[in-house]
């Protein structure tokens, strides 16, 4: 088993690491560290990830971030340039292909050579390993907004050194993140070993004046999350990255329908990060938030797909998250057009604008659900320090194998998978099983209770027919799964 701290990477394990991570294809041959820090310093501000974020956080405004990328480069530009101008876009993505996720890159190769011979996108995103730096900065130089790299990669070093080199001021993901939701064989000590060399990476460009935001991914699996479990791992990637030197955070939530949870969802963790970056020392990291639009099944009407889009905008203008990745009204079909993905940015642009200076009041419902999601991801993260011995990366390893981390849905063996969630009768998310997590009397006596009233309303005891219905609702046109009468 791979033996993971919390510590600093030292410069000759760092040095050591890169050399073999550079030379495993052929287009990490292309990097220069110096070269891209004088490129990145040398942008204009409108094109620097931290900048935009500053900014909208200083003027209240919530921005807009859709996902996209094709494999071809001259049409990712133009699909990324389509989504700038006609999609009113504030950040752009580029989101990476299945195969380069998995360093799988000569089956990455044959995709890129297929879609220029047939002229479509054979991948399901951008090859940027194979591109190498100069062919990825032509990205960055092509558009007037900055770039994130979006992808879901257990070891994303090589990713990070091509990008990061040709120019994107934003890199997505975590060794939790990024490797228990997306991957079923990779131990968690490897990939935060992983994570922290891409993390290290992000320090050394910040070091040399060329800031670089990093974003753990909010929703891990993006089914029923209980926000105090993406919290907790938010938080434990948050104090992974600031440790090697980062000083631009992003940690991020996903949807789940119900507005007062999900308004105290971003709420309470953007207090919590804060917390726990002050207390272990980071408080000059500038921290952010994301809320990310329904990552569930949509409806497959267009219009009652543009509804859901909407509510999600509404919900991260509530919240006043620092920007929405948005959706698109194709997300049941497949892959959007350019068109239908510029069309769920205006929605959400339009929602926004509406709702910039309204607030959600505070209420006793809206008291108890931040309070709900403090207790309990306090109780884990506290848990998972006592278990490290006051390490939060020896912490989380050990966390995952007992089961008081507990993702719901992962496919990760590393992941126990005994925790269930479930909808309460007004379709915030519950537990139906708590699995190993360490639940405090009064979050397990709230949640019973909610699902009680529910039993009662449906004339059905709480089970998993419950869950099956609602990961089926949304695209069925309802939150909560009822079932037919």
């Amino acid at each position: 088993m791979y033996v993971v701290v919390n510590e600093r990477l030292d410069p000759e394990v760092f040095r050591m690491q890169r050399s073999e991570v550079l030379s495993s294809w052929p287009t990490g041959q292309e990097v220069d560290l110096e070269e891209a820090f004088e490129f990145h310093r040398s942008l204009p501000k409108s094109k620097v990830f931290t900048q935009k974020l500053r900014e909208s956080e200083e003027k209240g405004i919530t921005l807009v971030q859709p996902r996209a990328g094709v494999a071809v480069l001259d049409k990712h530009i133009e699909l990324l340039t389509y989504l700038q101008d006609e999609g009113e876009a504030d950040l752009l993505p580029t989101t990476i292909d299945s195969y380069t996720r998995q360093n799988r890159y000569n089956e990455a190769q044959e995709g890129l050579e297929e879609s220029k011979r047939s002229g479509r996108s054979m991948l399901n995103g951008f090859p940027a390993v194979n591109y190498g730096v100069a062919a990825c900065r032509r990205i960055v130089d092509a558009l007037k907004v900055p770039v994130q790299v979006r992808h879901g990669t257990p070891d994303a070093r090589l990713l990070a050194e091509i990008t990061l080199g040709a120019g994107f001021t934003s890199f997505e993901g975590g060794g939790i993140s990024y490797n228990v939701p997306y991957a079923k064989d990779v131990p968690i000590s490897l990939s935060i070993a992983h994570w922290q060399y891409v993390d290290r990476l992000c320090g050394l460009y910040e070091e040399a004046g060329a800031p670089i935001n990093r974003e753990p991914f909010g929703p891990l699996t993006g089914t029923l999350v209980p926000p105090a479990i993406s919290h907790a791992v938010g938080i434990i990637e948050a104090l992974l990255a600031a440790e090697q030197g980062v000083k631009s955070i992003t940690v991020g939530y996903g949807q789940l329908g119900n507005l007062i949870q999900d308004v105290a969802a971003v709420q309470t963790l953007r207090t919590l990060t804060r917390e726990y970056l002050d207390r272990f020392g980071y408080g000059d990291v500038h921290l952010t938030t994301v809320f990310h639009q329904w990552m569930g099944g949509f409806p497959q009407d267009e219009a009652r797909a543009f509804g859901v889009i909407a509510w999600g905008a509404a919900a991260a203008a509530l919240s006043h998250a620092t920007k929405v990745i948005t959706k698109s009204p194709h997300e049941a079909i497949g892959i959007p057009t350019k068109e239908a993905n510029a069309a769920g940015l205006r929605t959400s642009k339009q929602v926004i604008a509406m709702l910039r200076d309204q607030r959600l009041p505070e209420s006793e419902e809206l008291v108890t659900e931040r309070d709900m999601i403090v207790r309990l991801t306090r109780a884990i993260i506290e848990r998972t320090l006592e278990m490290g011995d006051g390490d939060i990366a020896r912490g989380t390893v050990k966390a995952f194998e007992a089961g008081t981390i507990d993702v719901p849905f992962a496919p990760s063996r590393y992941n126990l998978g005994k925790v269930m969630p479930v909808r309460d009768d007004s379709g915030a998310v519950r537990f139906l099983d708590f699995g190993n997590l360490p639940v405090p009397s009064e979050v397990r006596e709230f949640n019973d209770a909610a699902l009680a009233r529910r039993g009662k309303h449906e004339g059905r005891d709480p089970g998993f027919q419950m869950v099956v219905d609602d990961i089926y609702a949304i695209g069925k046109g309802m939150l909560v799964g009822r079932p037919r009468r």
